[in-house]
């Protein structure tokens, strides 16, 4: 099966293209402005007007309010959000839009009780814990955590790169890898030679 595939993290238009170019399947948006990687309404709808077809357009958000999540989407023109704070599911099932639901793994059955608390999400992220830092961290957890058998789509993130990436997905079997961090010259800015290789190592995996 082929591993799908999120570049996160997007603040320009050159990051965005050159993902795209090199495979990616989908573009992050960070809407949290704490992040390094956040980016402004403004900005991002510049960035998803320009945009070819067939990419799907992702909202991040950290326990932000409802009215908040609805301007930005509608302005943005997003396709999917992912929540990556302390929601309930109740927070995220307003909007007229799939969500993805993100967990800071550190036992076994963090993915299982996710599962059963967000029947509605289309998949479970996970990502590494770290005490009061809600992603984005650039670190790996122990992927032995994380069960076999599952009843949603898994998407692995937290501290992939070039490097470890081929392993991650031989290991996991995820149904998409999301990566931020790992592919960066500095917080917010892609290195596309980074990007590139990468994703080709992603291809490698899926073969």
């Amino acid at each position: 099966m082929r591993i799908r595939t999120k570049i996160c993290g997007i603040t320009s238009l050159e990051d965005a293209l050159q993902a795209i170019q090199a495979g990616a399947d989908a573009l992050g948006f960070v809407f949290y402005e704490p992040s390094p990687r956040y980016i402004s309404p403004e900005q991002a709808a510049n960035i998803c007007k320009q945009l070819p077809p067939f990419i799907c357009k992702v909202a991040l958000f950290v326990n932000a309010d409802s009215e908040t999540v609805r301007n930005v989407c509608d302005f943005v023109g997003i396709d999917l959000i992912q929540f990556h704070g302390d929601e309930k599911e109740i927070d995220c099932i307003p909007y007229s839009l799939p969500y993805i639901k993100a967990i800071r793994v550190r036992h076994k059955n963090d993915v299982s009780v996710a599962e059963e608390e967000f029947p509605s999400a289309l998949a479970i992220l996970v990502d590494a814990y770290k005490k009061g830092v809600p992603g984005g961290t650039g670190e790996r957890f122990d992927w032995a955590l994380l069960p076999q058998e599952r009843t949603k789509p898994l998407i692995l993130a937290g501290g992939l790169d070039k490097q470890n990436i081929y392993h991650a997905i031989k290991t996991v079997h995820p149904y998409a890898v999301d990566v931020s961090g790992g592919v960066e010259q500095a917080k917010g800015k892609k290195n596309h030679r980074t990007v590139t290789q990468f994703l080709n190592e992603v291809s490698r995996a899926s073969e």
